[in-house]
């Protein structure tokens, strides 16, 4: 029976074919590396960029913020423009308007200018990451779905780990440096979308009839598709908004350590959540996502709740690294709910997905600092781990189990 068996494995007779990931989730991964080198590149740079022409810290507020407003106000569009237009087309022209404007970003006349190219980009980026999102829902099967998302966010950890460390050294030559070298890894990135993804020719014909796709109304209605849009609204002002805005005051502030611990509490929490990306994907593809989205989002409320009592920046670190791993449940699991509510609905729902933490990113930072200066610190990080615990609770209305369907091509 044994040698049965050894002799089943090493023939391939009798032995189901392991599921792997599509060439479209491969290329996908890749894009994501080169856009998230290039935005990591930028980031570091702009607020100081934006200095650069005479403004105050409102202004410099703003270029930000306009990048993230344009992104959400420009989202709804985007659903109905890939139904129109098709994935691969709205991914490659959204990344070509963030090129575009990125490398005029780097031969702005004045801060008006400025303003107006950082917004463009945002409609870029809604474009690419809702079109991006939907393809990669779309092109994989729901017992696989988790596992693709994490390949396509483990290639934004890795270049986001890159992009600060080479923008340092390309501010050293100049200011505006950073943003030719943004413009040229997206052109790299929109190019290999247009060669290497599948057609969206290719993609129509592969898909189920229009007829037999999930209304929209059905998947608002849908407990998944709710629970992941409040998975992503907390996250948005939480992860992004909360932990990025505060957690340096409070380093410099509270702690009362230099600005590079920071960076290195970040960088190790990047680290731990990079490293916890594939087991992360691979539970919730095999036990599900209900737990997946209940026991992480109330592992980090807990996280994010004791980060403004760490008495040093070592416990602080550890905290991080421990919400960092977190992330990686709470990046794949709402996703991939989304996916197994919306099926082949197209890119309205991946859209309204998409706004909610644009929403959390805008809102959070701003309530959170009203609540630092007025009340205290752990005031502000008590409502995001009150939002982080709320989609906990609301995740145990979810079905429970994983859809099992195929493996596509």
């Amino acid at each position: 029976m044994r040698l049965t068996r050894f002799a089943r494995r090493v023939t391939g007779q009798g032995v189901p074919a392991r599921p792997r990931l599509s060439r479209d989730v491969h290329v996908l991964g890749v894009i994501a590396f080169f856009v998230m080198v290039g935005f990591g590149v930028v980031i570091p740079v702009l607020p100081v960029y934006a200095r650069s022409f005479g403004v105050g810290y409102i202004e410099v507020g703003a270029v930000i913020s306009a990048f993230a407003l344009m992104r959400l106000i420009s989202s709804p569009f985007v659903g109905r423009l890939i139904d129109w237009a098709g994935e691969r087309t709205v991914l490659a022209v959204g990344i070509g308007i963030v090129a575009l404007s990125s490398g005029l970003v780097g031969i702005a006349q004045d801060y008006p200018q400025l303003l107006l190219l950082r917004g463009a980009g945002g409609v870029g980026s809604a474009m690419f990451s809702v079109s991006a999102m939907t393809l990669l829902l779309g092109s994989t099967s729901p017992n696989f779905r988790a596992r693709a998302m994490g390949f396509y966010q483990g290639g934004f950890l890795i270049g986001g780990m890159a992009g600060p460390a080479i923008g340092g050294l390309l501010a050293t030559i100049s200011l505006t440096a950073p943003f030719f070298f943004y413009a040229g890894t997206l052109a790299v990135a929109g190019l290999i979308g247009l060669i290497m993804l599948h057609s969206d020719a290719e993609r129509a014909a592969a898909r189920v009839d229009p007829s037999a796709r999930t209304p929209f109304r059905e998947v608002v209605r849908d407990r998944r598709f709710r629970a992941a849009c409040i998975a992503n609204f907390s996250q948005g002002w939480t992860s992004f908004g909360v932990r990025a805005a505060l957690i340096p005051l409070l380093v410099v502030e509270v702690l009362r350590e230099p600005t590079v611990w920071t960076g290195i509490a970040f960088a190790c929490a990047a680290v731990a959540q990079t490293l916890a990306i594939a087991p992360a994907a691979r539970f919730v593809d095999t036990v599900g996502r209900k737990p997946a989205i209940v026991g992480a989002f109330a592992i980090a409320a807990a996280t994010i709740f004791a980060v403004p009592f760490a008495p040093n920046v070592v416990v602080l670190t550890v905290l991080l690294c421990l919400y960092g791993v977190m992330a990686a449940f709470m990046g794949t699991a709402p996703a991939a709910a989304v996916g197994d509510a919306a099926g082949a609905g197209g890119g309205r729902p991946v859209a309204v997905f998409s706004m909610f933490s644009d929403f959390g990113a805008i809102v959070g930072p701003l309530v959170a600092g009203f609540l630092a200066d007025t009340v205290s610190y752990e005031v502000a990080f008590a409502v995001g781990a009150l939002f982080l615990l709320a989609t906990s609770v609301y995740a145990l209305r979810m079905p429970g189990g994983v859809p099992v369907h195929e493996t596509r091509a």
